[in-house]
């Protein structure tokens, strides 16, 4: 077999392998405007009105044998062999018109959930930790050391949606820089995932009869979380945003692999097994773009 085949076969064994942690929630680079409504591409080099909206466009010229078509952050990509006219991609463009117009649309609610989402750090600030909004407050007499960070106990009554934030407590000055304040939050946030991370893949591990080797937290730009064959398993420390039935379904998927390394259909029933509901939080991690929390 040549060497040009096998590289076809492998690149085609791993698209197959690319799951969900790969493609479907890229947490970088962070949304980038596109002119003023998200239709023009900032590097644009044709444009096409579909359904009555002006798109500009990159198009690429490639040695591809066919018309490809990617919605990004920046905006609608084309690309096309050279030996394809103009008008034949504009007519393929317009082909795909309602589809590009949906992806775009998704693209610009993306980038206004991550604008929405950015954090200030200051006195006040308010962030989402597991799922519900916390407030923080700059307090050094609250009996903290230094960069001490405490979470209000509350009842449970209290953390019902509508409720007001629970206080996070800050050993730090009111005066205090925005990233003195980052830094230490970030560090509680993330005893926080690792603590829990550890209890829910305890959990899952014995219900799926599998064994963790070791867990680690993660801060990488294309992954929720990964597992190998060791059983060593990395999960994105930022999950702790998230509400628990996300973190769960993330930890079972992960744990799955220690049964099935791939995505079949076997694998998804084991995820299922566990996770009945796992589909409605696999929804909210597709596309979600974690760098809106830095």
């Amino acid at each position: 077999m040549s060497s040009k085949v096998m590289r076809g076969l492998r690149r085609i064994v791993d698209t197959l392998q690319r799951g969900l942690f790969d493609d479907e929630s890229p947490l970088a680079p962070e949304p980038v405007a596109v002119g003023g409504d998200g239709l023009r591409h900032p590097r644009a080099t044709r444009e096409l009105v579909l359904e009555g909206r002006r798109i500009g466009f990159l198009l690429r010229r490639s040695r591809r044998r066919s018309i490809g078509f990617v919605v990004g952050a920046e905006g609608l990509s084309v690309s096309a062999p050279k030996w394809v006219a103009l008008r034949e991609i504009d007519e393929a463009v317009r082909e795909k018109g309602g589809w590009i117009l949906a992806k775009l649309a998704e693209q610009r609610e993306q980038t206004t959930r991550a604008e929405a989402a950015r954090v200030v750090w200051r006195d006040g600030a308010e962030l989402l930790y597991l799922g519900r909004p916390i407030r923080v407050a700059l307090d050094s007499r609250h009996g903290l050391a230094a960069g001490e960070v405490a979470l209000d106990q509350v009842a449970e009554e209290e953390t019902a949606p509508g409720a007001v934030p629970r206080r996070l407590h800050v050993g730090l000055p009111p005066d205090a820089g925005g990233d003195r304040l980052r830094d230490a939050v970030q560090s509680w946030l993330q005893r926080e995932a690792r603590a829990l991370f550890e209890a829910r893949c305890r959990h899952f591990a014995e219900r799926l009869g599998v064994r963790v080797t070791r867990i680690s937290l993660s801060s990488a730009a294309t992954r929720w979380g990964s597992a190998n064959a060791s059983g060593a398993v990395r999960l994105h420390w930022r999950l702790i945003h998230y509400p628990l039935a996300t973190i769960d379904y993330v930890v079972a998927h992960e744990l799955a692999h220690l049964r099935e390394m791939n995505h079949s259909p076997r694998f998804w029933k084991v995820v299922g097994s566990v996770v009945p509901e796992y589909e409605a939080a696999r929804r909210e991690l597709r596309g979600e773009r974690l760098a809106a929390f830095d």
